[in-house]
């Protein structure tokens, strides 16, 4: 089972509504998680300093590690939970704006529900092939192709 996200995560909300959100906490070092609005399945870590939004692209890889997207040449830390990431960067000089210091929590718990996939049977295509041209198989002995056999 997948691990549980963190309070601080808010899913789907606008970049509009988190900086409203951090901005009522009015506090150096807020932070919240979102999902990201231009890049499907990843998410944004926004943090709140001297009234500016920093927002950090968050990635998962193909094994369900967490890393914070980086600039070219910048190397990159893998965690193996948002929990774990958020722990990281609450310590100072880690390369963030500010370290992480107050979670805006969400107010209700998220309904996180797998889509549905449609219940339809695969289409079958149909492909023939004009009289005057042969598939590979039934090609006649007198063609282009050449008949391989197995040793």
């Amino acid at each position: 089972m997948a691990a549980a996200l963190p309070v601080c995560y808010h899913g789907a909300i606008g970049k509009k509504e988190c900086e409203d959100l951090l901005g009522k906490k009015n506090k150096d070092g807020a932070y919240l998680i979102r999902d990201s609005e231009t890049i499907q399945g990843a998410m944004c870590l926004c943090v709140y300093k001297q009234r500016v939004v920093y927002t950090y692209r968050l990635l998962q890889t193909h094994t369900g590690h967490y890393t914070v997207m980086t600039a070219g040449g910048v190397e990159e830390t893998f965690f193996k939970t948002l929990d774990d990431l958020i722990r990281h960067y609450k310590r100072r000089n880690q390369g963030l704006a500010m370290h992480l210091r107050h979670s805006v929590k969400r107010k209700t718990a998220l309904l996180i529900q797998p889509q549905k996939q449609p219940e339809q049977e695969p289409q079958r295509m149909e492909v023939s092939f004009p009289e005057d041209q042969h598939d590979y198989e039934n090609a006649p002995a007198s063609s282009d192709y050449v008949e391989v056999l197995p040793p």
